[in-house]
């Protein structure tokens, strides 16, 4: 399996933070941002990533990661000319990817809890073409958010609902097979103009095609003022209790 890590973006949300910088250079507690998502792919086992990348100091985001190696990884690069979605961003990593499956992670999400190696195993080994994890938030609306039946069967994802039909969001963490650039090729810019991810989630949904699970650690996206904030709480917890891994070292070293 190989890893995508998507690190574009103009983040308005972040004003002014990130008028002159990429959010994903912004610290979480002891680090920049952009490390928890590369820790995640690789407590999965991956060693193969490319990271998209798009706006504002990209050469500082390569300067900062380089090839990888002082994480264990291989990490190479593609560019994003401007902010047309995650599934768009996906997509462009259709040569890196070739005939593997992989996962791509946001750049902007911490996860804090298990490793994922079991998770990623059981896509691997499965038939589902796409899969991702489900989280309960007290804020839905900010997300795609996941449709249950009342059988309990996830029916589909509605992204950025006004009345939400549920609490529970796909995290930035989607399992996929090579076809899913197929389905990209065939998508149809969303009334926001971009190319949504649930979009592509809602295409598996039929026929049981969609791996998902819920995540039983602790998530947060770090993509507004009061969640980046939350996320540098969650890491500074787990590093009090011993939980936070040390900084990889610098590269070169």
């Amino acid at each position: 399996m190989k890893g995508i890590v998507l690190a574009g973006g103009t983040a308005t949300r972040l004003f002014p933070l990130t008028i002159v910088t990429n959010k994903h250079l912004l610290p979480i507690y002891d680090r920049p941002m952009i490390y928890y998502p590369i820790e995640t792919l690789a407590g999965m086992g991956i060693r193969e990533v490319m990271v998209i990348v798009g706006g504002k100091s990209v050469g500082d985001v390569v300067e900062l990661l380089a090839d990888g190696a002082h994480f264990g990884l291989d990490l190479t690069y593609r560019y994003q000319r401007g902010a047309l979605g995650i599934a768009h961003a996906i997509g462009l990593a259709r040569g890196f990817v070739g005939g593997d499956d992989f996962c791509c992670v946001l750049g902007d999400n911490i996860l804090r809890g298990p490793a994922l190696a079991d998770v990623a195993g059981d896509f691997a080994a499965g038939s589902c073409g796409a899969g991702t994890l489900l989280y309960e938030v007290p804020d839905p609306e900010r997300f795609g958010v996941a449709e249950f039946d009342a059988a309990g069967t996830l029916v589909g994802f509605e992204e950025k609902p006004q009345q939400p039909k549920s609490d529970l969001i796909p995290i930035g963490v989607y399992f996929l097979r090579p076809d899913a650039f197929d389905v990209i090729d065939r998508l149809a810019p969303s009334g926001r103009g971009e190319f949504e991810i649930t979009d592509v989630l809602n295409h598996y949904i039929p026929n049981g095609g969609l791996f998902w699970r819920r995540y039983e650690g602790s998530w947060t996206d770090a993509g507004t003022v009061p969640s980046l904030l939350r996320a540098a709480e969650m890491a500074a917890g787990d590093a009090s209790e011993g939980r936070l891994l040390p900084p990889p070292p610098r590269p070169g070293q």
